[in-house]
């Protein structure tokens, strides 16, 4: 059974449309009703404890960003530099161990990675 059937009904259509024609409150509307039902101060101390959260928030938000702003750009600036020295190294070397077999010949790229098999010598 439902609500509306707890209580003696002559037309039922006459509830169904006394209901049709209340408008639809919004959550705004249904939360300020309800906040009239406490005393002024507990509205006032509820207010400002909710804008103090809100600032918090924001204000702890904006350093977050700002400090991970600060973090990834000072590491980009402290690394960056090693980063490109040790490439340009590498790329050096290799520039070097290519024109080291241009001038030796292709035999010579063993030679740099290892010594080569000793061969016996005949007498």
């Amino acid at each position: 059974m439902s609500d509306l059937d707890d209580k003696p009904n002559d037309d039922p259509q006459a509830d169904a449309e006394n209901y049709d024609d209340e408008p639809d409150e919004s959550f705004g509307e249904r939360m300020l009703g309800l906040g009239e039902m406490f005393p002024e101060s507990v509205r006032n101390v509820a207010s400002a404890v909710t804008s103090t959260a809100v600032k918090s928030f924001r204000s702890l938000y904006q350093f977050s960003c700002n400090a991970s702003w600060i973090f990834f750009t000072s590491s980009v600036i402290l690394f960056a530099p090693v980063i490109f020295e040790t490439e340009r190294a590498q790329m050096e070397e290799l520039h070097k161990s290519q024109q080291k077999q241009v001038l030796l010949g292709p035999g010579s790229a063993m030679a740099a990675t290892g010594p080569s098999p000793s061969l016996p010598l005949i007498r």
